[in-house]
């Protein structure tokens, strides 16, 4: 099943943390609920992992107020025969 990086921006201020995390606690997501923040650190964002099938069902996991602004990545890993073909490419160039 893939994997996506679920990123949600939000305005810098104590009010709109406030609100953000009261939104994704209101909307009970267990995903959601486990966000990793980076607001301590000045980075307004919250981050989710998931294992779903597809880039639509990870974002439904969101509040919906912030699903337009969230940015959803397909993560992978590259095997061994993969990085060594990549890296053979990038020689020819």
């Amino acid at each position: 099943m893939p994997k996506y990086l679920i990123e949600v921006p939000h305005e810098k201020s104590e009010e709109a943390c406030a609100h953000v995390v009261e939104c994704f606690l209101d909307y009970g997501s267990h995903f959601a609920v486990n966000a990793d923040w980076g607001c301590k650190d000045g980075i307004h964002k919250a981050w989710i992992v998931i294992e779903t099938d597809n880039k639509e069902q990870a974002r439904d996991i969101l509040p919906p107020a912030h699903r337009s602004k969230a940015s959803i990545i397909e993560l992978n890993k590259f095997t061994m025969d993969e990085i060594e073909d990549i890296l053979a490419l990038h020689r020819k160039n």
